[in-house]
């Protein structure tokens, strides 16, 4: 059986999904439910019924899955609320020191890191004058990155050290992920100029 992880491992090695047929419905990773949207192909990773979730979809629609009705649907089925719509940014692993001086820590109490740990296990945290980078495994067993940087130290080009300094720091040589919302246009920049790439869209459940 396919599997949600199976999908990801193809995006990571930069294959294109098929476009028929357009739709996946693969089984929810544990504890995360998941729609996402690649270029011309749409995972659903619920363990919602086949026939409930393509009763649900216009054929060949590929904006249904994405949008409220769709999404409001599944929450009010499984009981989980999307917790937001996202862009997908994917980067390759970079060999070598980060750009900048990072100090791990395990104690650091901040948002971004409290967030963090609810979602993903084995959470990595550093830090740097003005910024954090929190590195975890997330949805499917990727591994994802988030950063803040402190409203006194923005404007100056930190964000985009940050998530270049954390394509250093994966396991296993793995590509990373970055999860950011459309209006984050400021992140979006950032991420870009660190040589992540968009690769695609989604909105979890979770509880």
């Amino acid at each position: 059986m396919t599997t949600l992880a199976d999908l990801l491992a193809r995006v990571e090695a930069g294959d294109r999904l098929p476009t028929d047929p357009w739709l996946s419905l693969v089984p929810a990773p544990p504890g995360t439910p998941a729609v996402m949207a690649f270029p011309g192909h749409v995972v659903v990773a619920t363990d919602l019924e086949p026939a409930w979730i393509c009763a649900q979809l216009p054929d060949s629609d590929l904006s249904a899955p994405m949008n409220p009705p769709f999404l409001h649907a599944c929450e009010r089925k499984l009981g989980r609320r999307v917790n937001n719509l996202d862009g997908l940014y994917l980067a390759a692993p970079a060999p070598g020191r980060p750009p900048v001086e990072l100090r791990e820590v395990d104690d650091l109490d901040h948002p971004r890191v409290r967030r963090a740990r609810r979602y993903r296990p084995d959470v990595r945290v550093f830090t740097t004058d003005g910024g954090v980078v929190v590195v975890g495994s997330g949805v499917a067993g990727r591994w994802e990155v988030a950063i803040e940087v402190d409203p006194s130290y923005r404007g100056r080009g930190l964000g985009r050290t940050l998530a270049a300094a954390a394509r250093h720091l994966v396991p296993e040589s793995r590509p990373l992920w970055a999860q950011i919302a459309p209006g984050n246009a400021a992140s979006i920049r950032a991420f870009l100029a660190a040589g992540f790439r968009p690769v695609g869209a989604e909105a979890l459940l979770v509880p």
